[in-house]
C-alpha cells in the first residue's frame, strides 16, 4: 500500500475514534507515537494524516502539546460518504479553494451580458430549490458551473468537472445536514450565493474572489455538528 493510501486509513481511522469514543471539541487526541502503534504504521504517515485532518478543520495541533479535536464532522454526512471516502472528498476543499476562487475573480473581470444573465438564472433555481423541500445539489452544482464558464476559459470548465464525483456528495451532504438545522442556517447558504453573483455583477474581482472563498470555507464547516 502506497503512503497516500496508508494515510488516507489513519485519516478515516482517528475520524472514527473521534466519533466511536465521543470526542468532543477541545479533546485530545493520542499521541503520535500511541497512534503509529495502534495501526501500525510509522510516525510519519501518521503525522501526514494529522496534517490533512488539520488542513480540513477536523484537528488542530497546539505546540507541544499534541493534536486536538477542532471539529466533529456530522453523523449525516456518512449517509454520503464511508469515512474511507473523507480524505479525498474533503481534500476536494482545497483545490476548490484555489480554482473557484480564481474562476469568480475572472468571471467578475470577463463576464458578458448573457454570462451574468445565465448565472443570475442559476442563482434564481438555487434559491427556488434551497427554499423548497428539493434536495438543491443540482441546481448549486450548476451555478459553480455557469460561473467557471464566464471565465472564457475551458481549462476550468474541465478543472471543475473532474472535481463532479467529490463536488457533488459534497453538496448532497451539506444541503442535508443545513436543513437538519435550524431555518437561518439555509438562509445564510442563499446569502453566500447572492454575495458571489452580486460581486460579479458588480464586476468586483477580488470581492467575487473573497465571496466564494469565504462560501467554500463556511461550507466545509457547515458538514461538522
Amino acid at each position: 500500500m502506497s503512503q497516500a493510501r496508508l494515510s488516507d486509513h489513519v485519516y478515516a481511522a482517528i475520524v472514527e475514534i473521534i466519533k466511536s469514543e465521543g470526542m468532543e471539541v477541545g479533546a485530545r487526541l493520542p499521541s503520535e507515537a500511541r497512534l503509529a502503534e495502534m495501526f501500525g504504521v510509522s510516525r510519519s504517515i501518521v503525522r501526514e494524516a494529522l496534517m490533512r485532518l488539520a488542513s480540513d478543520g477536523i484537528t488542530e495541533a497546539r505546540r507541544g502539546a499534541g493534536s486536538f479535536v477542532k471539529s466533529r464532522p456530522s453523523d449525516r454526512l456518512s449517509a454520503f460518504m464511508p469515512a474511507t471516502e473523507l480524505p479525498t472528498t474533503l481534500g476536494s476543499y482545497e483545490v476548490r479553494f484555489v480554482l473557484e476562487a480564481e474562476a469568480a475573480r475572472l468571471a467578475a473581470t470577463r463576464r458578458t451580458a448573457p454570462e451574468m444573465a445565465h448565472i443570475e438564472e442559476g442563482m434564481g433555481l438555487l434559491r427556488d430549490a434551497l427554499l423548497s423541500s428539493e434536495p438543491a445539489h443540482a441546481e448549486d452544482m450548476e451555478l459553480h458551473r455557469r460561473i467557471a464558464e464566464a471565465t472564457g476559459n475551458p481549462a476550468f470548465l474541465i478543472a471543475f468537472d473532474a472535481l463532479h464525483a467529490d463536488v457533488d456528495k459534497i453538496m448532497r451532504a451539506g444541503v442535508d445536514i443545513s436543513r437538519s438545522r435550524p431555518p437561518e442556517v439555509i438562509a445564510t447558504m442563499l446569502r453566500e450565493h447572492e454575495q458571489i453573483v452580486d460581486a460579479i455583477h458588480a464586476q468586483d474581482p477580488e470581492g467575487a474572489a473573497l465571496a466564494m472563498r469565504w462560501h467554500l470555507w463556511e461550507g466545509r464547516r457547515r458538514l461538522m455538528p
